[in-house]
């Protein structure tokens, strides 16, 4: 599951044109979302812990933001985002290094690439909240974002009322549909959590 943060992919428009019906504009653009339950952390302290008053930081990625260029060969596209903190002692000054992923994913299920960085967050002594901005990249061959031509002339082909094919969706056809999600990519942001940070935030 998926929180949609940017989307740079199908467009559809109801065009006025008789017996045109839907014009469907597809972009090579990747979209960016955010997993579910990846887009928090919380650091406890003690960090065996998962007491509530044993909660030491909490952070949120948010305000994902994107820009693609795809012209060319190669299509490249560029999200960045903001990650707000709090903390629970507000003394002193404390600086937390968060690890995030970026993920290129195919098709809804194939992994093509995946980083892992990092974010370091200031708090000043008194500070109970800090924020800084991080950045993720993806490059995709528009070659494997382009539909084949013959799956391409069937979602665009004109249908009239009356047509034998005219309520017949071509999604519907499994080629199709498979020809569709091949081409089809997703950047993903998220933190990289341990597996029992992921379990807190299923759980909680």
């Amino acid at each position: 599951m998926l929180l949609l943060a940017a989307c740079g992919r199908d467009v559809i428009e109801a065009s006025q044109e008789a017996g045109v019906g839907l014009l469907v504009n597809r972009s090579a653009c990747p979209a960016v979302a955010t997993p579910v339950f990846t887009n928090e952390i919380t650091l406890f302290d003690p960090p065996s812990s998962r007491d509530a008053n044993a909660i030491d930081v909490t952070a949120v990625i948010t305000n994902i933001r994107s820009t693609c260029g795809d012209a060319g060969d190669t299509i490249q596209a560029v999200a960045t985002f903001e990650v707000q903190a709090s903390r629970r002692r507000a003394e002193g000054p404390r600086e937390v290094v968060l690890p995030y992923f970026a993920t290129v994913l195919r098709a809804g299920n194939q992994i093509v690439s995946k980083e892992v960085n990092r974010v370091g967050l200031r708090f000043a002594d008194g500070q109970y909240r800090a924020s800084t901005t991080g950045q993720a990249t993806a490059t995709i061959s528009r070659a494997a974002a382009t539909l084949p031509a013959e799956v391409e002339e069937r979602l665009t082909a004109r249908r009239r009322a009356g047509d034998a094919d005219a309520a017949i969706d071509p999604m519907s056809d499994p080629t199709v549909r498979a020809a569709v999600e091949n081409a089809t990519f997703d950047l993903l942001i998220g933190f990289q959590l341990e597996p029992q940070q992921l379990e807190y935030n299923v759980t909680r």
